[in-house]
């Protein structure tokens, strides 16, 4: 079995699309979808095109869908900051009851055998939460509670946008890293499972991408096309940025 594990599409419909050609020509079996399909400058387009694939996908929902759902029912998130409060206020207009119905039935972890892998589960960003931040660089002992418990040699998530593979405890853990707004070098990251762990980093044309996002209405969609496409924050930046908010022990 061959599995696709894509993260953190985040709107971006070129990316997605151009990723999508890969997974095809790679032929595999199914696409495990682990979260943050929103919000982002097309997210209708992007929910649309993952639903409408002719071959098996699972969802997992990201702490982007919770805060849409929040928004779709009413709920205003005050926790976000304003810009992004914005955007998950956008994209929930953007979505229809359909959506709704479909992103709340989405699980938090899903679990997958693959021959020559094992048990592989699949999480957002650690199996106890969608939103706990820990990077390539955060200590193991950190870590390590919000891995307690877990009975699979292999946990694949995302979340943070970059891409890693490191061991806690006994455990491996994969960061699929982000179709739609990448931390590094421009491009769109995903993973392949096929026995082997395959990082993957899909190249696309940037500047067609950031012209279809400028044309939508997006309230921040400049800045998308700008910072998340074009030239996204060095993952220097962003390790630095992280490691003042990564967990924590309990």
């Amino acid at each position: 079995m061959c599995v696709a594990a894509i993260y953190d599409v985040h709107g971006n419909q070129p990316a997605l699309e151009a990723v999508l050609q890969e997974i095809r020509a790679a032929e595999v079996d199914k696409i495990v979808v682990g979260g943050d399909v929103v919000p982002g400058p097309m997210p209708r387009e992007a929910l649309e095109c993952l639903l409408a694939l002719d071959l098996p996908v699972q969802f997992i929902q990201g702490n982007g869908e919770v805060a849409v759902l929040a928004a779709m029912a009413g709920r205003d998130s005050t926790s976000l900051p304003e810009q992004a409060r914005e955007a998950v206020q956008w994209t929930a207009r953007q979505l229809h009851s359909n959506h709704e119905r479909l992103m709340a039935s989405w699980p938090k972890t899903l679990r997958v055998e693959i021959p020559g892998l094992g048990t592989v589960l699949f999480c957002h960003a650690t199996p106890r939460s969608d939103t706990e931040i820990f990077t390539r660089l955060t200590p193991a002992d950190r870590v390590l509670p919000a891995f307690s418990g877990i009975d699979a040699p292999l946990v694949v998530c995302g979340h943070t946008h970059m891409q890693f593979d490191r061991i806690i405890g006994n455990i491996r853990v994969v960061n699929a890293g982000s179709i739609g707004m990448p931390f590094g070098e421009p491009g769109a990251y995903w993973l392949l499972l096929d026995g082997e762990v395959r990082l993957r980093r899909t190249p696309y044309d940037l500047s067609a991408a950031a012209e279809r996002i400028r044309a939508t209405t997006y309230p921040a969609a400049k800045e998308f096309a700008a910072q998340n496409i074009l030239q996204p924050p060095s993952e220097a930046a962003m390790l630095e940025l992280f490691g003042r908010a990564e967990v924590r022990k309990r």
